[in-house]
């Protein structure tokens, strides 16, 4: 299993934002999170519609994160692009099981487990927990 990829790419370019001291273009954002401007650009619309990312427009405009990495979280990040993280579909109200038998579902248990597991994990990770004094930058080149 694995996040899917544009959430992948919203923890990586929340992590560029976080390590940067300042504004940062789209495109510098694009080239030091290895994501197409495109993809970059899509993403930092749900980002900033979350309040995670602070947009400015003008010449000397860019993104910064909006709050400090301290209160941003990685279940934050994730649930911007995708929505509320569920293990599985059948933990959505609104889904209807196929199963042929009225007995109770074995499974759903077992995966509201997980999905409690797996969103208490990512909700007490933070970014400054990712950030550390020997951090290295995204690789590419620096903002102008």
């Amino acid at each position: 299993m694995h996040i899917n990829l544009e959430s992948d790419y919203a923890v990586r370019i929340v992590h560029c934002l976080a390590l940067s001291p300042g504004r940062l273009d789209a495109q510098s954002i694009a080239q030091r999170t290895c994501v197409s401007l495109r993809f970059t650009l899509k993403i930092m619309r749900k980002l900033v519609a979350a309040g995670i990312v602070k947009s400015y427009k003008g010449a000397k405009g860019g993104y910064t994160i909006a709050r400090p990495p301290r209160e941003i979280t990685l279940r934050q990040v994730i649930e911007a692009v995708e929505g509320p993280y569920r293990f599985s579909r059948c933990m959505d109200g609104g889904y209807a099981c196929n199963c042929s038998t009225a007995a109770p579902c074995p499974f759903r248990p077992v995966f509201d487990e997980v999905t409690r597991l797996v969103v208490d994990k990512l909700e007490e990770v933070t970014f400054d927990a990712l950030i550390s004094d020997n951090a290295a930058a995204p690789e590419g080149p620096a903002a102008d």
